[in-house]
C-alpha cells in the first residue's frame, strides 16, 4: 500500500527544513510490538553478534583471518535501530566483559575489551548508532545508499579500533594502520556489500508480503 504525500501548506523552505519523520526499521516490521518494545530483541541483537563472531574466514595471502563481528553489527543496527542497536551491542559488550566466551575464538573476560584490539570492539556502539541512525530515514531500503552506511560503519569502527591499537601498544599510527586496518579492508568491504543486499532485499521481501490480498 503506498503512503499518500501530505500537501504542502505554508512556506516550502520551511516544509524542507522540518526533520524528516522517522521510518520504521525491519524489526518492527516484521516483529509484534510485545518484542520489539521489550528488551527481546536486544538480547537477540547481541546473540546474533556473538554468533557472528565465531565465524572465521581466512584471507588468502594473509594470516589475519575476517570474522562476521562486522556483518552482525551492521545488520543488528539497521533491524534494531540506534537505540535498541547500541544497546544490543553493550549488551554484548558487557556480556564478554564478564567472561562469557562471545568475543571472537570464543574468548571472554575484561582483559579482551581492555586489551590492544578492545578499541574495535567499543567501535561497535558507533557503527550500530549509525547503522540506526540511517534505517530510520530509510537508507536501508536502497542498495546504493546502504552500502554508503555499511562503509561509513566500518570506518568508524576501523577509527577507534586503529586509535585505540596505537595508544595500548605505542605503535606509530602508520604501524597501527598496517596491522589493525589493511588486513581486513577486502573482508570488510565484502561485509558491507552483503549488508547493502541483505537489508534492501529483506524490505522487498516485506513489501511483497505486505501487498498480498490477504495481508
Amino acid at each position: 500500500m503506498g503512503v499518500p504525500h501530505p500537501t504542502i501548506h505554508g512556506d516550502p523552505m520551511t516544509t524542507l527544513a522540518a526533520p524528516l519523520r522517522p521510518r520504521a526499521v525491519l524489526a518492527e516490521a516484521v516483529l509484534p510490538q510485545s518484542l520489539t518494545r521489550t528488551g527481546v530483541t536486544v538480547g537477540l541483537g547481541a546473540l546474533i553478534t556473538a554468533l557472528a563472531a565465531q565465524v572465521a574466514l581466512p584471507i588468502p595471502g594473509s594470516p589475519v583471518p575476517v570474522t562476521g563481528q562486522t556483518f552482525a553489527v551492521l545488520l543488528v543496527g539497521a533491524a534494531l535501530g540506534p537505540a535498541r542497536g547500541v544497546a544490543s551491542m553493550a549488551l554484548y559488550l558487557v556480556l564478554g566483559a564478564v567472561g562469557l566466551p562471545v568475543f571472537t575464538d570464543a574468548s571472554g573476560g575484561a582483559h579482551v575489551l581492555l586489551g590492544a584490539t578492545g578499541g574495535y570492539l567499543v567501535g561497535f556502539l558507533a557503527a550500530a548508532a549509525i547503522a540506526g541512525h540511517a534505517a530510520r530515514r530509510g537508507h536501508d531500503r536502497s542498495v546504493l545508499r546502504e552500502l554508503t552506511v555499511a562503509v561509513a560503519a566500518s570506518l568508524t569502527i576501523y577509527v577507534v579500533g586503529v586509535g585505540w591499537l596505537a595508544l595500548s601498544t605505542g605503535m606509530s599510527l602508520g604501524a597501527a594502520i598496517g596491522a589493525g586496518m589493511l588486513p581486513f579492508l577486502l573482508g570488510d568491504a565484502l561485509k558491507a556489500l552483503l549488508a547493502a543486499g541483505a537489508l534492501p532485499g529483506a524490505w522487498k521481501v516485506v513489501g511483497a508480503l505486505d501487498s498480498r490480498p490477504d495481508a
